[in-house]
């Protein structure tokens, strides 16, 4: 099978999915149709913009963690709810 590829600008392209909107390696690759072994190359090869662009990686894991803390949070002050309400009608 022959070796595809690509031109520059189709992989500028692509690291910019992952550097400016946000997308993971996998999902871009997945997107365009690429190995994600060439993504993670191509990333290598055309890194980050000095201007302080930088792959969302480490947002997207802090805002499934908080997303995940305020699920549970939710919970407890449900149960809190739950707790004062029955207490208020079994006082003495």
């Amino acid at each position: 099978m022959p070796k595809k590829t690509y031109a520059r600008e189709f992989k500028e392209s692509a690291v910019k999915l992952v550097y400016e909107q946000g997308y993971t390696p996998a999902e871009a690759a997945s997107s365009l149709g690429v190995e994600p072994g060439t993504m993670r190359f191509w990333l290598k090869r055309f890194p980050a913009p000095a201007n302080g662009a930088a792959p969302e990686v480490g947002l997207r894991a802090e805002n499934k963690r908080l997303r995940e803390e305020n699920k549970r949070l939710l919970m407890e002050r449900e149960i809190l709810k739950k707790a004062t309400a029955f207490f208020a009608r079994h006082q003495p």
